[in-house]
C-alpha cells in the first residue's frame, strides 16, 4: 500500500515540477519574443488599455478561432504603466465575450451542446447544483470549456445580469493577476534590457 501512495505521490510531484518547468519556459520565451519582435509590440501597446479589452472581447467571444488573448494581456502588462488598469479592462473585455455565448444558447443555439454533450451533461449538473459557485471559479482560471459553462447557464436560464456580475468579476481576478505575473516577469527583464516601451 505504501508502494502505491508513493508511486502517486512521485508521480504528482514531477508533474508539478514539469508545470512548474513549463511556466517558466513560456515566460521566458514570452520575453525573449517581446525583445526580439519589440517594433511589434511596441506597435500594438499604442492601443494601451483599450487594446487589452479589445484583444479580450474577441479571444472570448470566439467559439471556433484560438484568439491568444491571455498573452497578449501578460504582454501589455509587462509594458503598460499600471498593470492593475490592464486587469481591469481585459477582466470587463473577457465578461462581455463570454456573454455572447450565454446570449447565444439563451436564445435557441444548440451548436455547443450537441457538440459535447458528455462533458455538457456533466457541466449542467455543476450549475443546477452550484451555478453561482461553478460560474466565479471557472472564469477565475484558465478554462478552455467555459464556453460549455456558459452555454449550460444560458439554457437554464441562469439570470442574465447575475451570469455577467460573476463573469466579471472572475475573469477580473484572472486577468489582473496574469497582467501583474506580465509586469513583475516581463516587465522586470525588459527593464533590466534596458527595452522598456
Amino acid at each position: 500500500m505504501n508502494v502505491v501512495v508513493n508511486r502517486d505521490e512521485k508521480k504528482h510531484t514531477r508533474a508539478g515540477l514539469y508545470l512548474i518547468a513549463l511556466a517558466a519556459a513560456t515566460a521566458v520565451g514570452v520575453a525573449v519574443a517581446a525583445a526580439v519582435f519589440r517594433e511589434e509590440v511596441a506597435g500594438f501597446s499604442q492601443y494601451g488599455y483599450l487594446g487589452a479589452f479589445l484583444i479580450s472581447v474577441a479571444s472570448a467571444a470566439t467559439v471556433i478561432v484560438y484568439i491568444p488573448g491571455v498573452p497578449v494581456v501578460f504582454a501589455l502588462g509587462g509594458m503598460l504603466p499600471n498593470p492593475l488598469f490592464v486587469g481591469l479592462a481585459a477582466g470587463l473585455g473577457e465578461a462581455i465575450g463570454e456573454f455572447t455565448g450565454y446570449l447565444a444558447v439563451r436564445g435557441g443555439h444548440a451548436f455547443l451542446r450537441e457538440r459535447h454533450a458528455t462533458t455538457y451533461a456533466r457541466i449542467e449538473k455543476w450549475m443546477k447544483a452550484r451555478g453561482g459557485l461553478t460560474l466565479f471559479l471557472s472564469s477565475m482560471v484558465f478554462n478552455p470549456i467555459f464556453d460549455l459553462i456558459g452555454a449550460a447557464a444560458g439554457a437554464l436560464r441562469f439570470p442574465a445580469w447575475k451570469f455577467f456580475l460573476l463573469c466579471w468579476t472572475g475573469k477580473t481576478i484572472k486577468c489582473t493577476a496574469v497582467a501583474l505575473l506580465g509586469w513583475w516577469g516581463l516587465g522586470s527583464v525588459l527593464r533590466w534590457l534596458d527595452l522598456a516601451l
